[in-house]
């Protein structure tokens, strides 16, 4: 069973910055493909970033250069850091880790941009 945890949401101003962590259990981490994704209120949850065993990255456009994906397999914990902010980035985002043909989801951690 693998479990993931997200952390480092919050309250922040138009271009302001956020880190999001999410923490996995298993002793496979560093073979997971790993994903955050967002919802936003009367949205459909959405692909944000995506990040393989090997650290190929994809990214949606909207996010491209202001988002960045990174994994430290030791730690077995995946990040999202995330610049230029704006107030379409509101949401709350999720953590997927997919291993051995399953999806396994977070909570999610709110994030909201707004002044």
């Amino acid at each position: 069973q693998v479990q993931v945890v997200e952390s480092g949401g919050g309250l922040v101003q138009p271009g302001g910055s956020l880190k999001l962590t999410c923490a996995a259990s298993g002793s496979s981490f560093s073979i997971y493909l790993m994903g955050w994704y967002r919802q936003a209120p009367g949205k459909q949850r959405e692909l944000v970033a995506t990040i393989t065993m090997g650290s190929s990255t994809t990214y949606r456009d909207s996010v491209k250069g202001r988002f960045t994906i990174s994994r430290n397999n030791a730690e077995k914990q995946m990040y999202l850091e995330m610049n230029s902010l704006k107030p379409e980035d509101t949401a709350v985002y999720y953590c997927k880790a997919h291993y051995l043909g399953k999806d396994y989801w977070g909570q999610g951690t709110q994030v909201t941009v707004s002044s």
